[in-house]
C-alpha cells in the first residue's frame, strides 16, 4: 500500500488533549534536594575543566540518581503518551547566567547529542528580542521579540528551552498534539494527509551552503517503522514560493497547512505552559508543535524575555527517515559555538 495515497492512523497512543493534560503535575517533573545536590556536584566538577560549553561532555557533568530520571524522560519522550516534559526548577538566586546556562548543557547532554541550530553552528541557541525586522528574509522564530509564533516544528528530535528572564507580559510556551491532528484528519480528510506526504520546498532563510538553492525539499509528514515524523514550518514552506525555481504548491497543500495550524490553534488540542525562571521544556519535535504567545518587554525595568534553546539527537531513538538522520545544512556543523546574547538585569527584588 502507497502510504502516501492511502494514509494510515500512526501512533495511536499518543491522543492527549487539552482536557486530558490541563493538570500541570502530569507533565512536571520537580527536582529533588537529592537531584539538586547532584547538579551542583556536576556543576563544580564542569566548572573545574572548563567554563567553555563546548569542552563539557557527559564525562564532564557526572550524575547518579538523575540521570536515570532524565533517561526515564528521554524514554517518554519518544514512546510516551504525551511527548513533552517541564523540569522545574534550577535556583535563580543561587546560580548566575552562566551557571545556569551550564546547568541546562549538563541536563541536555544526558537527555541527547546537542545538534547546530543554524549556519552559525550554534548549540546553545539565545531566544530573545535580537532586532531583527520582520521584513528581514533572514529572519527566525528565535531572534523576533513581541509578537507571537505559531505553531510549528524546529529541526532535531528533541528541542529544549530554559527561560532565563521572563517578559513583562505575555509570551506564555504553547504546544499542541499534531499525533492527533494528522489521525484525525486521516479519518476525515486523508487527501489532506496525503498532499503533505509529499516533499514541499522550504525556504532556507539564506543559510544554505554556498551553490545550493536558496530552499529545500521535505514532506510535512513521513511514515517511518510505523512511527510519524514531523517537519511543519508553513511559514517557511509560503516563504519559498518567493523562489521562482521553487515548484508551486498546490491548492490542496495550502488548504492542507492552513487545515492542520487551524487545528493546533484549536484549545482542544493545545495547552500552555508558563515557564518560570529556572524551568526547563523539551518537547518531541516529532509529535508536538510549539508556539508562544505575543509578549511585552520592558527592558529599562529587567523585563526582557529571555530563553536558553537546545536541539538535540537523542540516542533513544535509534531509527530515522534519511533526511532526519543528518543535517539538511551539513555547512551548520562544521563551526560549532555558542550564542552568548548577555541577558537584561532581572528587576530589583
Amino acid at each position: 500500500m502507497d502510504v502516501k495515497l492511502n494514509p494510515r492512523p500512526l501512533e495511536t497512543h499518543i491522543d492527549w488533549h487539552h482536557d486530558d493534560v490541563q493538570d500541570e503535575t502530569k507533565w512536571t517533573v520537580e527536582l529533588t534536594d537529592a537531584d539538586k545536590r547532584e547538579l551542583d556536584h556536576a556543576l563544580t566538577v564542569a566548572k573545574s575543566h572548563s567554563d567553555n560549553l563546548l569542552d563539557i561532555g557527559l564525562a564532564h557533568f557526572p550524575l547518579d540518581g538523575l540521570a536515570k530520571k532524565i533517561a526515564k524522560i528521554e524514554t517518554d519522550l519518544i514512546d510516551g503518551p504525551r511527548g513533552f516534559v517541564r523540569i522545574r526548577t534550577l535556583d535563580t538566586h543561587k546560580y548566575s547566567d552562566d551557571d545556569l546556562t551550564m546547568l541546562y548543557w549538563g541536563i541536555g547532554i544526558h537527555l541527547g547529542d546537542p545538534w547546530p541550530q543554524n549556519h552559525f553552528g550554534h548549540v546553545m541557541g539565545d531566544v530573545t528580542d535580537q532586532g531583527k525586522a520582520l521584513t528581514d528574509p533572514t529572519l527566525r522564530g528565535n531572534e523576533i521579540g513581541g509578537i507571537g509564533l505559531d505553531y510549528h516544528t524546529d529541526g532535531a528530535d528533541i528541542i529544549g528551552l530554559m527561560c532565563l528572564r521572563k517578559a513583562k507580559s505575555g509570551g506564555l510556551s504553547c504546544v499542541a498534539n499534531v499525533v492527533a491532528i494528522y489521525n484525525e484528519l486521516v479519518a476525515s480528510r486523508p487527501d489532506l494527509i496525503a498532499a503533505l506526504y509529499e516533499p514541499l520546498p522550504f525556504d532556507a532563510r539564506q543559510e544554505q551552503a554556498k551553490g545550493q538553492k536558496p530552499y529545500y525539499m521535505m514532506p510535512i509528514f513521513t511514515e517511518h517503522n510505523g512511527r510519524l515524523f514531523t517537519r511543519f514550518i508553513p511559514q517557511y514552506v509560503l516563504a519559498s514560493q518567493k523562489h521562482p525555481d521553487a515548484p508551486r504548491l498546490s491548492p490542496t497543500a495550502h488548504e492542507a497547512l492552513k487545515t492542520v495550524t487551524e487545528m493546533a490553534r484549536d484549545p482542544r488540542n493545545n495547552v500552555y505552559m508558563d515557564l518560570a525562571p529556572g524551568e526547563m521544556q523539551f518537547i518531541n519535535n516529532y509529535h508536538v508543535l510549539h508556539g508562544r504567545q505575543e509578549y511585552q518587554d520592558d527592558v529599562a525595568a529587567g523585563f526582557k524575555r529571555h530563553l536558553k534553546r537546545l536541539w538535540l539527537s537523542t540516542r533513544y531513538l535509534k531509527d530515522r527517515p534519511a533526511y532526519f538522520r543528518k543535517r539538511e545544512h551539513s555547512h551548520w556543523g562544521q563551526n560549532i559555538s555558542v550564542s552568548r546574547i548577555k541577558a537584561v538585569a532581572p528587576p530589583p527584588r
